[in-house]
């Protein structure tokens, strides 16, 4: 994920900044992209920053008039626009077309960076205090990996930057790979690497002379936790208000937007409230091979009602033919946050940049609003893994349950947001810049104030999609949620949907074992055209038998993945036999074999 690179030590100048370009190449995945350094060997502060050439950023560093402030940013801000002209009341001066403003907010506000809304990592060295402080965003979702040594505190956006010059920390953490396991990512802050850490939401480090002198933490959940809660049409009425302000800041900017469509709720209630003049804002949505999926179908509808381009982006060929390559990259760019599934999402993504620099998206729109929970523990196929670590397995689960413990949905967007959808997020921010309105600060902190009743159902998403465009409302859900019918219709609707959702997932991830076993005999009928493809663009199962067999035998038979320890290489020959013979669905355990193998041969065992 593009972003700040560094070290702050009291080394030699020239030991630190051979360091500096090592971390620094590391992260240079395309030869277009920007990269560049700055160093105060006072401070002992070494600092490099690397973002493609089509990102949403400012030119490195942002200095105030004095140069005795100077401050880094990666990732975007979203401010309040009265905000920005207090600023030039008071006689400060930026360009209004990117972020050198932020210098000047770290002048007037000692609190810096609690008032920044976004998601956003940086480091700001303050010559007069004699500070250097590293921050990210209130929810932890502009990664920063720490290592601290004898001889330095490392950090950078991506784990490898640091992993290049700390070749002692390429060893599995057994804990944290009992994590990614069982959850699909690993907890509280932790990495698949020992002694390698997660800066956690809302931190702002402060360092002195070279060394680590404070860690401090600029806010916490407890503070919007303890609102007061607003009876429902109070919370409506103030919801709306808010994302009707704070939509527009979305938008905004000198780079083209692209509309990521779905057929569910949250892309609907941006296009409601966004209503942008005809032909001027670029949709798009992905799709399969199979048949247009509703994302496609109710994507083009949408984008039609508000006389909008929309182009679908095909997952098909193409991709397969390039999976071991798409593999590998989802793995290495995310190091390891993103398992191999997402392979089809890097590729989309590829396709998506090629129509706009910035990608808008409903995303946690259903965490926020709906308390969605993405992910829970799932106890592995027996037999695959050793018992060593399905012990750590079990701890995970113990973490995870003490963990859901919390309010929902501090829950849902300062833990599940940085650890779980993290992967995703760090795999997209390499092709594009990604926005999404349901994690504006303002927005976030409103709907703590939600009573009960009003993330219970659909209604309140529902009603503002009504509220703002009411031709949007009429159009029912790729669930079948919503739209015009009556009662009668909207029922049936909804359960035919409904049903063609779990039926596409039963035939894909959760066909089981017996019914696999008569599938497999029937594939001459091509079955798999009834039910796949309505919802999904990806069919992994298939795939894994059919079009990726020899990529799944290649990797996973190889006597490299057959040593790992934590791995039952009888049992892993078996699934892998059975699952491209067609007698077994064992998608989930390639997933999850695939990603570590690649994690190893790319981390790991480079050391």
């Amino acid at each position: 994920m593009p972003g700040i690179v560094g070290l702050i030590t009291k080394m030699p100048r020239n030991q630190a900044e051979a360091e500096l370009c090592l971390m620094l190449e590391t992260m240079r995945h395309d030869p277009s992209y920007r990269t560049g350094t700055w160093c105060d060997q006072a401070a002992g502060v070494y600092i490099g920053w690397a973002s493609p050439s089509n990102a949403v950023s400012e030119v490195q560093p942002i200095c105030n008039e004095q140069g005795d402030v100077v401050l880094f940013f990666s990732g975007e801000e979203f401010p309040d626009p009265d905000a920005i002209c207090q600023l030039k009341r008071r006689g400060h001066r930026f360009r209004d077309d990117g972020t050198s403003y932020l210098v000047h907010v770290y002048e007037e506000d000692s609190s810096f960076p609690v008032s920044l809304n976004g998601r956003f990592h940086g480091l700001v060295a303050d010559r007069t205090r004699g500070t250097a402080t590293l921050y990210n965003d209130r929810f932890g979702m502009n990664r920063i990996y720490y290592h601290q040594s004898k001889d330095a505190f490392y950090f950078g956006a991506e784990a490898k930057a640091v992993l290049a010059v700390c070749p002692e920390l390429r060893t599995p953490d057994p804990r944290s790979v009992g994590e990614f396991v069982a959850c699909g990512c690993v907890l509280e802050n932790r990495t698949l690497f020992e002694g390698l850490r997660i800066l956690p939401p809302g931190s702002a480090w402060e360092f002195r002379n070279g060394a680590l002198a404070r860690e401090h933490s600029y806010f916490h959940p407890s503070e919007w936790e303890q609102q007061t809660i607003l009876d429902p049409e109070s919370y409506y009425r103030e919801l709306r208000r808010v994302f009707a302000k704070t939509l527009p800041r979305y938008f905004s900017g000198p780079k083209p937007v692209g509309m990521s469509l779905t057929g569910g709720l949250d892309s609907r209630m941006i296009m409601a409230w966004h209503r942008p003049a005809p032909d001027s804002l670029a949709c798009y949505s992905f799709r399969g091979t199979f048949r247009d999926c509703q994302d496609s179908i109710l994507g083009r509808k949408i984008a039609r009602e508000c006389a909008q381009p929309h182009q679908a982006i095909t997952v098909g060929s193409e991709f397969l033919a390039r999976f071991s390559r798409y593999a590998e990259r989802t793995v290495w760019l995310s190091d390891g946050g993103a398992e191999v599934s997402r392979s089809a999402d890097l590729y989309v993504n590829e396709q998506a940049r090629e129509i706009a620099p910035v990608r808008m998206t409903g995303n946690y729109g259903g965490e926020v609003l709906r308390r969605v929970r993405a992910f829970k523990p799932i106890e592995p196929s027996p037999g695959l893994f050793r018992p060593e670590l399905l012990s750590r397995v079990r701890d995970a689960k113990q973490t995870y349950s003490g963990l859901v413990q919390s309010h929902p949905l501090t829950f849902a967007v300062f833990q599940q947001a940085p650890w779980f959808n993290y992967g995703l997020l760090a795999l997209e921010q390499t092709q594009l810049s990604m926005r999404s309105p349901f994690l504006d600060k303002d927005f976030v902190r409103t709907v703590f104030r939600a009573p009960q009743i009003a993330h219970a159902s659909n209604d309140v998403c529902l009603r503002l999609i009504a509220d703002g465009d009411p031709v949007l409302a009429r159009i029912p859900t790729d669930r079948g949620v919503g739209g015009a019918a009556g009662p009668l219709a909207s029922a049936a609707s909804r359960a035919l949907r409904e049903f063609q959702f779990k039926a596409e997932y039963a035939y894909d991830y959760g066909m089981p074992q017996w019914v696999t076993w008569v599938d497999g005999r029937l594939s001459p009928l091509r079955l798999e055209r009834a039910f796949l493809g309505r919802h999904k663009f990806y069919h992994y199962r298939l795939w894994y038998r059919d079009a990726l067999a020899g990529y799944v035998r290649e990797m996973l038979l190889d006597p490299r993945t057959l040593s790992r320890p934590y791995l039952e290489p009888d049992r892993l020959r078996s699934v892998v036999t059975s699952h491209i013979n067609g007698t077994g669905n064992y998608t989930t355990e390639i997933h999850k074999v695939l990603s570590l193998e690649l994690v190893h041969r790319l981390f790991i065992d480079r050391a």
